[in-house]
């Protein structure tokens, strides 16, 4: 359980964003064995999720639809813990999506969705929660960052750009809010073995150019999708392993500001740390899978199934 600083008599109130699938799902099952009373979101399309895993509602357990892009429904889901539980004690923003894309590949209003979604939201929904914490002066705050916010990779520049964006408004906010006892923690998941990667969602002219032999960038597609599959179903972490570490920090008396949630985060972050930038980003681009295709000229490989291999279930 959270230090007793945050206890409740009737245990501490953790609101969940994304909470049906992946991460979110493995959190929730997670926590509801636990003496919490929890608020678990997701949004309305998704809800069906929770009782296919499981979880229905109890009188500790409330399954919430949340957009976490609409202000109306971020509203009505603080006011609500607020009016019947005296409000929320512990805020997980999980709830993100990834785009694929190069930056030539994308529209303002699809740079405006990925960071409404990955950093806005969440940035708002701290906003409603932060009086009621600064009014118990307790509180704890968990931002599910990415290694993609601590270093981006080639197609995911909007992913990372949003991810980078609330790492910092996230370190900002952990010094604003220590004199009221509110802790403040980034938790940075790498590649979980899962098949998440097939719900990276493609801009309008990325699908184009990822199904386009001919087009400049479509090495960039094919050769990056496969990597990261390859990556992702190798990988020894999985969401309930990140799951677990999520719930340490939570429970923990005094969390870091970052926690590097899988080997890879781990490993990323100490290479940032003792490498001098240039030669970092040297061998990071010497990595990149089939980087010496990329570029000028038409394709020098068969048509690809970058796009295929990722929607292969749909």
């Amino acid at each position: 359980m959270i230090n007793s600083r945050i206890d409740s008599v009737e245990g501490p109130v953790v609101l969940v964003t994304g909470a049906s699938t992946g991460l979110g799902l493995a959190l929730a099952q997670l926590l509801v064995r636990a003496d919490y009373r929890l608020i678990l979101t997701a949004r309305a399309a998704s809800m069906h999720r929770f009782a296919e895993a499981g979880l229905t509602e109890t009188s500790r357990v409330w399954l919430r639809p949340l957009d976490v892009t609409v202000a109306d429904e971020r509203r009505r889901i603080v006011a609500e813990a607020t009016e019947d539980w005296g409000g929320v004690d512990v805020l997980i923003n999980n709830a993100g999506i990834a785009y694929r894309s190069v930056v030539e590949h994308v529209t303002a209003e699809e740079r405006f969705k990925q960071l409404d979604i990955n950093f806005q939201s969440p940035m708002e929904l701290i906003r409603l929660v932060l009086p009621g914490m600064r009014e118990k002066q307790r509180g704890r705050i968990i931002n599910i960052s990415s290694v993609g916010g601590m270093m981006a990779m080639p197609t995911m520049a909007l992913y990372s750009a949003s991810k980078f964006a609330l790492e910092g408004a996230t370190e900002a906010l952990w010094y604003e809010v220590r004199p009221w006892n509110i802790k403040v923690s980034l938790v940075q998941p790498g590649f979980i073995h899962s098949e998440s990667f097939q719900n990276t969602v493609y801009t309008a002219e990325s699908q184009k150019a990822a199904r386009d032999p001919s087009n400049p960038y479509y090495q960039h597609y094919f050769q990056m999708a496969g990597f990261i599959a390859r990556l992702m179903g190798a990988s020894l972490s999985t969401p309930e392993k990140v799951a677990r570490k999520i719930l340490r920090t939570m429970e923990q008396k005094n969390p870091p500001l970052r926690v590097p949630a899988t080997f890879d985060a781990s490993f990323f972050a100490l290479l940032r740390r003792l490498l001098p930038r240039n030669l970092y980003h040297w061998m990071l681009l010497r990595g990149l899978p089939g980087v010496k295709l990329w570029g000028p000229g038409p394709a020098r490989l068969p048509v690809g199934r970058s796009l295929v291999e990722e929607k292969r279930n749909t």
